[in-house]
């Protein structure tokens, strides 16, 4: 049974707007639109923002959730397996952190003695091995993305967007030794940012987890660090500035 865009926003507690949003970039399109000029819902459309607000919770961008869940190769059945072993690791964590508070309220009280470390059970600040494991699984996708869309240029545009990264690169290695966050670093980051765009589909956030990657995949840091010693870090660093300065 098809749904009218206000009950789905009362369905799901997110805004009219949020909806109307998601439309306009394609990222939630209902199947139906009545002559009245009413936005109609099919439980398709359920299905597809359920995998929405799931990646959400990940942390993807809008940008990126479209590209995974309209890539030909998203396994739905997959994706949930996924969320769900997330959401038990944050679970267990909560559990933990619940009793610790629970403990701690009879520490004061003076009815139990508490141990240092019995003080910050369940507190862990480091990732979840799952979020992590799906953000490397459906980040991959962009640089495949990338990758094919290379592939398939022509020889001479092929040519052409090498020589393009090329120079960019050496550019960046002559300010490999100033501040990420100056100026002209970040004019540079601007050029690489547009580059990748030619090629694939980045959003802030995936340009920032790509510099990340140039420094814990040695295979990239040797590649780059061919134009200079020390390139891979400084571009690592001048991407995330410029990533956390247009988010």
């Amino acid at each position: 049974m098809a749904m009218k865009v206000k009950e789905v926003s009362e369905l799901v507690s997110i805004s009219v707007r949020t909806l109307h949003h998601y439309d306009e970039i394609g990222l939630l399109v209902p199947d139906e639109i009545t002559a009245a000029g009413y936005r109609m819902y099919s439980n398709a459309n359920l299905e597809r923002l359920q995998q929405i607000l799931f990646f959400k919770e990940l942390g993807f961008s809008l940008k990126e959730i479209k590209n995974i869940i309209d890539d030909p190769a998203f396994d739905a059945e997959e994706a949930l397996h996924m969320h769900k072993l997330i959401l038990l690791e944050k679970r267990q964590r909560l559990d933990q952190i619940i009793a610790t508070i629970d403990k701690t309220v009879l520490h004061l009280r003076g009815e139990i003695q508490m141990t240092a470390k019995e003080q910050f059970q369940g507190f862990n600040f480091s990732d979840n091995p799952y979020e992590q494991e799906a953000r490397q699984r459906w980040g991959d996708r962009t640089i495949d993305e990338a990758n094919r869309k290379t592939v398939h240029q022509p020889a001479d545009k092929q040519k052409e967007l090498s020589e393009q990264m090329n120079d960019i690169f050496r550019r960046l290695a002559t300010l490999r030794h100033t501040a990420p966050e100056s100026a002209e670093a970040q004019a540079e980051m601007k050029k690489w940012y547009l580059y990748l765009n030619q090629i694939g589909s980045y959003s802030p956030e995936a340009f920032k987890v790509l510099g990340q990657m140039y420094v814990e995949d040695e295979r990239f840091t040797r590649n780059i660090d061919q134009f200079g010693e020390g390139l891979a870090q400084f571009m690592c660093n001048a991407m995330a500035v410029y990533a956390d300065q247009h988010q």
